[in-house]
C-alpha cells in the first residue's frame, strides 16, 4: 500500500485524474470502476476537462459502479444513477451501454447480484477502482462487521453511515437503510486501486487505515491484501499521520 500526500484536494484530483487519463490513453478499452460521494467529484470534473481540451477519448471505456441504495428510484435525485450522470457521464461520451451502476430494485435481488459480478468478469475485470472511505472505514457499503461478504451483495446501513449520509436528504428518516454495493472480492480483484480521502473529518480512520493490520471491522484494511493500491490524501486527511 502507497501513501501519497497532496497538498490540498484540487491537487489531489487532478494527479490521480491525471494517471487515469494517461491508462485510457495507452489502453482505450479500460475498465473503470466507479465510486460516489463527494471525494471523487474532484476526479471527475479533472476527467471532463481532459475530455473536453485535451481531447480523452472514453468510447471504448467501460465502467462499473461500487453501489447504489436499494428501493430508490434511478432518477431520484439523490440516487447513485443521477449522481453519476450529473457529475460524470453526462459529460464524456461513454457509450451508455457501456455503464453499468447496480440496480436498486431488482427483482430477485441474489441473481441479480451474481450476474453483476459475471459482467464485471465478462468484460475483462476492473483494471483501475476507485474508491472512498466512510468515517467507520467502509468501502463501497461493505460496512464494519463480524464477517464480510465477499461478492456484491445487499447490505443493510451501519447507524452512522445513515447518518453521515443524511446531509444530502432532506432528513436522516429519507435515507435509505440498504444498498447493493460490491463485495470485498470483487473489489480486491481489481488491478490498481486508488483510495482518496479528503478533508479533516477523514484524518482518524486514514491514521487508523494506515496502521498494517487487516480486521474486518475496518474493511478498508483489506485493501492491505492488495500489492496495488495507493492512498491519496490531501492536506486535511493527512494532518493525524
Amino acid at each position: 500500500m502507497e501513501l501519497k500526500k497532496y497538498a490540498d484536494y484540487d491537487q489531489m484530483s487532478e494527479a490521480v485524474a491525471k494517471e487515469i487519463a494517461a491508462h485510457v490513453r495507452r489502453h482505450p478499452r479500460t475498465v473503470l470502476g466507479l465510486a460516489t460521494g463527494s471525494t471523487p467529484i474532484g476526479l471527475y470534473r479533472e476527467l471532463i476537462r481532459h475530455h473536453r481540451e485535451e481531447q480523452l477519448d472514453f468510447s471504448e471505456v467501460i465502467t462499473f459502479n461500487l453501489d447504489e441504495y436499494y428501493g430508490i428510484q434511478s432518477d431520484h435525485p439523490q440516487s447513485y444513477h443521477r449522481f453519476m450522470q450529473d457529475h460524470f457521464f453526462a459529460h464524456v461520451n461513454i457509450p451508455e451501454q457501456h455503464i453499468h451502476i447496480p440496480e436498486s430494485q431488482p427483482e430477485d435481488v441474489q441473481s441479480y447480484c451474481r450476474r453483476y459480478d459475471e459482467m464485471i468478469e465478462e468484460a475483462g475485470g476492473i483494471d483501475i477502482q476507485i474508491l472512498g472511505i466512510g468515517s467507520n472505514g467502509h468501502i463501497g457499503f461493505n460496512e464494519p462487521a463480524e464477517e464480510l461478504q465477499l461478492h456484491t451483495h445487499q447490505v443493510q446501513l451501519a447507524p452512522s453511515t445513515i447518518e453521515a449520509n443524511s446531509r444530502f436528504f432532506s432528513s436522516r428518516d429519507e435515507v435509505p437503510r440498504s444498498a447493493i454495493t460490491m463485495g470485498m472480492r470483487s473489489i480486491l480483484k481489481a488491478r490498481r486501486i486508488f483510495l482518496l480521502a479528503s478533508g479533516e473529518g477523514k484524518a482518524p480512520i486514514v491514521k487508523k487505515l494506515m496502521k498494517p493490520a487487516i480486521s474486518t471491522r475496518l474493511p478498508a484494511s483489506l485493501l492491505w491484501l492488495h500489492d496495488n493500491v495507493q492512498i491519496c490524501v490531501d492536506g486535511a486527511a493527512a494532518q493525524l499521520l
